[in-house]
């Protein structure tokens, strides 16, 4: 099915739920809450959705129902984020790819179809070569791609996907043409540090914890972080700043929205029961023995937030080659 189709679908399916849109009860939430989250059961996103879903029902004292919608890379789920009735009882765990379906055309939906309510997370970007590579440090990488454009090859992700972008922003910030080091896609982090241990690229872009057990066993080192600081859990990983002085920071997030037209009141108080999660010992906990970057927005912070990052979003996908 085309991602013309999947929209087609999911929009039909969701019509007569968007014609009963209106505003929220005064005793907000008065029934069972869904959140729907555009990734598989089991993956990164479900299970942080899944633990700040058990703590929103504590707070809000009422089921919290993570609703799995997958589809598209990712394409699925956010529409129907996008097109549920904002009542404050269809929310979503949105991610990082919102902020680039419409520059990369797969979709016409973004960031500005939804109510920004909180950022919970983020996971910065990191580089990673093999153990055995003749690039000891980030700055002498960075030489050796410069001086030989086309030459190395990277791996991690899709074309176009957060960690991508991570990456050949940070390498046009360099002043290197992001194309001088060429895509081999992956469908995610472990084939593609596989292929790194073997020596089949050169380069694999993606979070410290989907490394380490890589970094521990010598297959692989890693050169550095997307990050303003050394992550408290990978001390021994340079930040970017460090070693280029280049502030850099990028990754992949997730974050709780609505569809747009969410009342102020519904936001709030959904908003100021996830700050009470996220600060909680179960959630940090969690969120630390996963591997899980913790960060904090507002809706307000979080809503500049997305913009920030749909518009640098769009000058990457655009230098790439990949707007359409």
């Amino acid at each position: 099915m085309t991602n013309n189709k999947i929209v087609k679908a999911v929009s039909t399916s969701m019509f007569m739920l968007a014609l009963g849109a209106g505003a929220a009860q005064a005793g907000y939430p008065e029934k069972p809450i869904q959140l729907i989250v555009p990734w598989s059961a089991g993956g990164g996103t479900d299970a942080v959705a899944r633990q700040m879903a058990a703590g929103l029902e504590q707070e809000l004292g009422q089921p919290v129902n993570v609703v799995n919608r997958t589809g598209g890379g990712g394409i699925v789920g956010h529409t129907v984020m996008t097109m549920a009735r904002p009542d404050g009882y269809t929310l979503g765990l949105a991610t990082a790819e919102i902020g680039t379906f419409r520059h990369i055309g797969s979709a016409s939906i973004s960031y500005e179809d939804l109510t920004p309510i909180a950022l919970i997370n983020f996971d910065s970007a990191s580089i990673n070569v093999n153990a055995d590579s003749k690039w000891k440090t980030l700055d002498q990488a960075m030489s050796d791609i410069k001086a030989h454009s086309g030459e190395y090859t990277m791996s991690g992700t899709t074309a176009g996907s957060a960690y991508h972008l991570a990456f050949a922003g940070f390498l046009s910030s360099e002043g290197i043409d992001p194309n001088s080091v060429r895509l081999v896609p992956s469908e995610g982090a472990a084939p593609a540090m596989q292929e790194l241990a073997a020596g089949g690229v050169d380069i694999v872009y993606n979070s410290l914890p989907e490394s380490e057990s890589m970094v521990k066993a010598g297959h692989v080192r890693s050169l550095g972080v997307f990050a303003e600081q050394r992550l408290d859990a990978f001390p021994n990983v340079p930040a970017t700043i460090e070693v280029t002085g280049n502030k850099w920071a990028a990754g992949t997030w997730r974050g709780l929205a609505g569809p747009k037209g969410l009342p102020d009141e519904v936001v709030q108080k959904v908003s100021q029961a996830a700050k009470r999660v996220w600060e909680s010992n179960e959630f940090q906990s969690f969120m630390a023995s996963r591997g899980f970057g913790t960060q904090w927005k507002g809706p307000s912070d979080f809503g500049a937030f997305m913009a920030e990052s749909d518009a640098n979003n769009g000058v990457i996908i655009e230098k790439l080659g990949l707007a359409q």
